[in-house]
């Protein structure tokens, strides 16, 4: 987000990031820090990522936490939110964004460990978050899930992956539903092909060769151009007007139905 400019969308506010050590996660910290936002990032152990997402935001004039955590546990789940409102004296933004993924070529290869592995990191943790975030937020705040392409159209090498964003979709609406009358918006961004670090440590060489160029565009995003959609979704002051949305930027792919 070098040459990513902010505007004060989001002046004074306290945003939580999940994964927010690199990808994705980082350039939307970033993005938020520039618009104005103290940022709490969650990370499994992937430290020096963390350091480095951390120097870039102290680097806008705001304060950054790092929190690292296992979100597959109820207990670290909790932890990070209450964390984030000691540290940074409270809770206005979550991006629920971690995830994991792993290629496997038939249903057969899909060990029930790695499937409940899966639903912990991308799905369990995404609720139990918001759960317990939500003694803290108040009317104006936001949640923001990151979902996938492969959750709305599936893929036959990630099926746990894409049966977790799937169920991230369903919930973004349900809870959408449920929290609208508290003034708080759950909206969700559902990417297609975004070149992250995930991609070369989970996907096999001849796909990480070709990732993305069966898109329309014929190429991958690049976490800088997905950022912008969160900052959307996290400014009262753009998108007041929207909940439950599941916004979808794939490199010009459409979708029927």
């Amino acid at each position: 987000m070098a040459d990513y400019v902010g505007s004060g969308l989001l002046e004074d506010k306290v945003a939580l990031v999940t994964g927010g050590d690199s990808g994705i996660g980082r350039a939307v910290a970033i993005a938020f820090a520039k618009e104005g936002a103290d940022v709490a990032i969650a990370y499994l152990n992937e430290h020096e990522d963390a350091e480095h997402t951390e120097r870039r935001i102290r680097e806008t004039g705001r304060r950054c936490v790092r929190v690292p955590a296992d979100l597959t546990r109820l207990e670290e789940c909790e932890r990070v939110v209450a964390d984030t409102v000691r540290l940074l004296g409270g809770l206005n933004i979550l991006v629920n964004n971690q995830a994991t993924q792993v290629e496997e070529h038939t249903p057969e290869d899909i060990s029930d460990e790695q499937w409940l592995r899966t639903f912990d990191t991308n799905t369990h943790s995404f609720f139990r978050v918001t759960r317990a975030a939500l003694a803290h937020l108040r009317d104006g705040d936001s949640v923001i899930n990151t979902g996938s392409i492969n959750g709305l159209r599936g893929n036959k090498a990630l099926i746990d992956y894409s049966a977790t964003k799937g169920a991230i979709h369903a919930l973004t609406y349900s809870l959408a539903q449920a929290l609208v009358d508290r003034g708080i918006r759950v909206n969700c961004v559902a990417p297609g092909p975004v070149w992250t670090p995930l991609i070369p440590a989970t996907l096999e060489a001849d796909h990480v060769d070709s990732f993305g160029s069966n898109t329309p565009m014929g190429r991958p995003a690049d976490p800088d151009e997905i950022a912008p959609s969160y900052v959307f979704f996290a400014a009262n002051r753009l998108s007041s007007y929207y909940t439950g949305e599941v916004l979808a930027p794939v490199g010009g792919e459409t979708l029927p139905g």
